[in-house]
């Protein structure tokens, strides 16, 4: 076992990952723009920790240790990176050189008319990292789903590399649908991170009945893909079944920052009708969030389970159906002065923690990699990766 230094097993298959017995674990990833190098701090942490359990092997990759990654938006380039056995030192060079490439401003987009920034420059990476590389390839070490919307039907479509899963083969001889497992990944990873104002629609050929136009996964309640994640694991529709419990089912989710909405209801009133309509937006996909959190925290057993609201707490103590059903880890930072103060220690000026806020801005990245790097010391802890889910 890996608590006896004995390392992982560096062969195991995508499909040894998804249908060998045991336990499992899950890898969530939240979307969130250049903020997403905030999340490649914790994942620096967790991959060094799991590193030294594996004998110090220079080969390990968190490939090895998770069963299925997934990632929204800006989370789903660095799932797909680590589902291909990518160190987080190699994604965060790719990362650094993409927001820089990606979010650079013009005179001529403002968001409004046309989309802040142009497609291009994001495709020309995406096709330079992942090739022709199919979500079906063999080159994934392990399971994907990348989290995607189909704005033209109003439905969530979260891609996954699981071959037992409905859509990843076709149907029938009569099927003209598109399986799954010929999606280029450069295009399903360009369609999850189509955010709209900054990026326009992603077309995608769906198959002989027509094309798809998707936007944001984060746009659908899953810019947190944790509990999506969890339904993909566990129910019967998506062919996996895996056992539930605390002691059989890891689940691992990182964030890229967040922040409180508060305004005082003078300003709300003053709003034109279009900043109440964009507000309302958002505050709905925070809502989204929340609801996630609260129903991971209260089906799991956690110790980084934090307070929902006075009012419920950190649920640690309702027992769903009254068992655990899987252990859980979250991990993220708030973006607000205090809180970055009393939690991780961290001392910035209100107008700083302002800035690190925006999701465009490449030159915020300096500082969102020191706040996550000081972040992860604090909150990921050795001992929340329990031996009972080492590989034998």
């Amino acid at each position: 076992m890996l608590g006896k230094n004995q390392g992982f097993m560096l062969s195991r298959t995508r499909d040894q990952h998804l249908f060998d017995p045991g336990p499992k674990r899950i890898l969530a990833l939240d979307g969130g723009g250049v903020r997403g190098i905030l999340t490649l701090q914790y994942l620096k942490r967790v991959e060094e920790l799991l590193r030294k359990r594996a004998g110090n092997d220079p080969h390990f990759r968190l490939s090895q240790y998770f069963d299925l990654i997934g990632g929204t938006s800006t989370g789903s380039i660095i799932a797909a990176g680590l589902a291909l056995g990518w160190s987080v030192e190699k994604l965060e060079r790719l990362y650094n050189e993409l927001a820089k490439l990606v979010f650079q401003k013009s005179v001529w987009r403002w968001g409004i008319l046309q989309a802040k920034f142009p497609r291009t420059p994001l495709m020309k990476i995406l096709t330079e990292q992942f090739g022709d590389r199919t979500l079906g390839t063999e080159d994934l070490q392990t399971g994907l789903m990348i989290m995607t919307k189909r704005l033209d039907t109003g439905s969530a479509w979260p891609l996954m590399n699981n071959p037992k899963g409905r859509y990843f083969e076709p149907i029938s001889k009569k099927e003209t649908a598109m399986p799954n497992k010929n999606f280029l990944l450069r295009d399903i990873i360009r369609a999850s991170t189509a955010a709209p104002h900054y990026f326009n629609p992603e077309r995608l050929r769906i198959g002989k009945g027509g094309d798809g136009a998707f936007v944001d996964g984060g746009v659908s309640p899953h810019n947190n893909p944790a509990l999506q994640l969890l339904l993909m694991a566990t129910t019967q529709g998506f062919g996996l079944q895996w056992a539930t419990g605390a002691d059989h089912l890891l689940l691992v989710s990182v964030g890229t920052g967040t922040q409180e909405m508060r305004m005082s209801a003078n300003e709300v009133m003053a709003m034109s009708s279009a900043k109440v309509s964009l507000q309302a937006l958002t505050s709905l996909m925070n809502d989204c969030d929340v609801m996630n959190q609260t129903i991971l925290q209260w089906m799991s057993c956690s110790p980084t389970a934090l307070t929902v609201n006075p009012e419920i707490g950190n649920l640690q103590g309702d027992v769903f159906s009254g068992r655990e059903v899987f252990s859980y880890l979250r991990y993220n930072v708030v973006l607000e002065r205090d809180w970055l103060q009393n939690n991780v220690g961290v001392e910035l000026k209100a107008k700083e923690v302002k800035g690190l806020q925006e999701m465009d801005k490449p030159q915020n990245m300096s500082k969102l990699a020191l706040l996550g790097a000081t972040a992860s010391h604090v909150q990921v802890q050795p001992d929340h990766f329990s031996a009972r889910f080492d590989i034998e």
